[in-house]
């Protein structure tokens, strides 16, 4: 799978013969699951597979994408990160991680079951898109089709959280954290338009400073920090790990929402991330020479969007945060944040008990995802949405989604496979009651 350069944001150049060669190699390597599967195109990039059950009872949609993120080899790649090595027990390249691994023990927990001549008594559907990375069209239309078809999934999984060690300072042990909404994601312009000229005599505030003046406004305290509920009971189940003063802090913290904002946010980074919308600028632009003032300049913001706050009302704010007329703000895309799916239904305990049959020392545990994934637009349509690749990830592994040197170990995709056995076997019209 990773050998096949399915690069969405580079298929114009590429062409979709890639990703045309991945459909065919999934034929190949499971060809039970596509003798006994109904498989369905739904766009280009979109599959949709359906296993029939034994039951009118209410689906499960599993969900993964097969597109991936370049990667460029010069970046100092300690294996090609198209060649697919498998190296003392570890599967190194793009993709590893995101998403393919997680989609491969998709269908081999699928497969295997076929093979032990298991039938769900529910539904099954596998979503898989070919462009989760540009936006996910393929999984926005897999989702309206089911929609418009009348299809209500008890139970909807995608990528998200993993099993990761010591998940919080002073929490040992290992954690499966699931997911159980994801924040939304906005791309701004800030745009400011200036007199040109010659740049040995410049007059007034040219469309450069304009710009960074505005960028420069939108400090870490553009938002106001507000902790979601998931994030309180992430605290309180992690607090069970934890010694002493350690867990009765926790559990305080857990208690005491609005003191865990400003706790979090005073923390920075991924904490601060947690319990509040963040801005990156991430791309500027303008001028021509060293020597000439720019009639025009831009950058461009990556926004990270609270639960409870929407698309609009981040625009209103930075707009008033800017507070400069020549500077106009604009949205070139935007999502809002996703609901919170239930953690105290049937659904958050069928994936926390498929977890502990893989993982028995992995502690199940709510949170809430800082990146943007596919299960949004699932998000919009129907309420239990969780976000969980049953794989461990380190720290270093996590640096490598998007980075370099993504892996992931064989024993955890067995592992990961057995997750998925477990889910499927023991959902039953019965739970959903």
């Amino acid at each position: 799978m990773i050998r096949i350069p399915t690069v969405s944001a580079e298929r114009e150049t590429r062409g979709a013969q890639p990703f045309e060669d991945f459909v065919a190699l999934l034929a190949e390597l499971y060809p039970r699951a596509h003798r006994e599967l109904e498989l369905e195109r739904i766009t280009d990039l979109g599959l949709l597979y359906r296993w029939p059950g034994a039951s009118d009872a209410a689906p499960v949609v599993l969900m993964a994408h097969f597109d991936v993120v370049p990667a460029d080899e010069t970046d100092g790649w300690t294996h090609p990160p198209f060649d697919g090595r498998i190296v003392d027990g570890w599967v190194h390249g793009r993709g590893a991680l995101d998403d393919k691994g997680p989609l491969l023990v998709v269908l081999e927990a699928v497969e295997d079951l076929l093979a032990s001549g298991f039938r769900p008594l529910r539904d099954v559907y596998l979503s898989f898109g070919g462009n989760e990375e540009t936006y996910g069209h393929a999984a926005a239309a897999i989702a309206r089709a089911l929609h418009d078809r009348g299809v209500e999934p008890w139970l909807v999984i995608d990528e998200g959280g993993a099993v990761v060690d010591a998940p919080l300072p002073f929490v040992s042990g290992r954690a499966a954290m699931i997911g159980v909404g994801e924040k939304g994601v906005a791309t701004f312009r800030l745009t400011a338009q200036g007199d040109g000229g010659h740049a040995s005599a410049p007059h007034g505030p040219t469309a450069v400073a304009r710009v960074a003046r505005a960028v420069a406004r939108l400090g870490a305290g553009t938002f106001r920090a507000r902790t979601p509920v998931a994030i309180s009971r992430m605290l309180r189940v992690l607090s069970e790990r934890a010694n002493g003063p350690a867990s009765l802090l926790l559990r305080a913290l857990a208690a005491l929402r609005p003191v865990t904002a400003r706790a979090f946010a005073a923390a920075g980074g991924e904490p601060a991330a947690l319990v509040r919308t963040t801005i990156a600028a991430t791309v500027q632009d303008g001028g021509s020479a060293a020597n000439v003032l720019p009639a025009r300049a831009s950058a461009t913001l990556n926004v990270r969007i609270l639960p409870g706050e929407t698309v609009d009302g981040t625009l209103r704010r930075i707009r008033r945060r800017v507070a400069d007329g020549g500077v106009t703000v604009e949205v070139l895309e935007g999502s809002d944040p996703s609901p919170e799916s239930p953690i105290d239904g049937p659904q958050f305990a069928a994936i926390a008990a498929a977890s502990l049959a893989a993982y028995p020392d992995a502690l199940p545990a709510p949170y809430i995802m800082m990146q943007a994934s596919d299960a949004r637009h699932f998000h919009r349509f129907w309420p239990a949405v969780y976000r969980f690749a049953p794989l461990e990830m380190s720290a270093a592994q996590r640096a490598g989604i998007h980075g370099v040197d993504e892996r992931v170990e064989i024993s955890s995709l067995e592992r990961g496979r057995d997750f998925h056995v477990a889910l499927l076997s023991s959902l039953s019209p019965a739970t959903s009651a």
